[in-house]
């Protein structure tokens, strides 16, 4: 797959169904910005993708001016127990690196399902992608921004999950649906 089709399609997700949905309350924003980047990453080699991870903490030390950045893997990781064992090897290496408390990652899939969750449990639609993707974030922008949320952040994952539950199964694939047919 081209790396612009990955990255526009992961863009619509963003504009199409994090933002209207308010998943991340503090999306649109750095969306709206253009303050996010968009790195697609090909083949299936797992040191590079460590590599480049490690890599991309580099380059958002570097460049303040640009928020956060989406690593997306449209040719890796399709089986979701071996994106989870990445993640694991990624936060490892985060520590390892010494950016631990620096970045943190938040994890997407496109068969993401929370432990102990049904497959088909609606709220997995919280974290799940058109690709698998790592979401390398600013740990001191995430404290900066919880302080001035309006009310109590601890309640974002119970309102996403009551909304998406809410919404219902058939609702949420019908609109990442749309999202892959454009």
């Amino acid at each position: 797959m081209p790396q612009n089709s990955a990255i526009n399609l992961t863009r619509q997700w963003i504009e199409s169904f994090i933002i209207p949905l308010n998943i991340c309350p503090f999306a649109k924003r750095e969306f709206q910005n253009n303050r996010i980047r968009y790195q697609c990453l090909s083949g299936q080699n797992l040191e590079d993708h460590l590599f480049n991870l490690i890599s991309e903490c580099r380059y958002l030390d570097q460049h303040p001016e640009t928020e956060t950045t989406l690593l997306i893997y449209p040719e890796a990781f399709t089986h979701f127990d071996a994106f989870l064992d990445f993640l694991s090897l990624a936060e490892q290496l985060l520590y390892q690196h010494g950016f631990e408390g620096i970045y943190q990652l938040a994890s997407f899939h496109p068969h993401y399902c929370f432990e102990g969750s049904d497959d088909n449990d609606p709220a997995n639609y919280t974290n799940r992608s058109p690709y698998p993707m790592l979401h390398l974030i600013r740990e001191a922008s995430i404290e900066k921004a919880l302080k001035h949320y309006p009310s109590d952040p601890e309640s974002i994952p119970e309102n996403n999950i009551h909304l998406l539950r809410k919404m219902g199964l058939d609702t949420l694939t019908a609109l990442l649906s749309q999202l892959q047919q454009r």
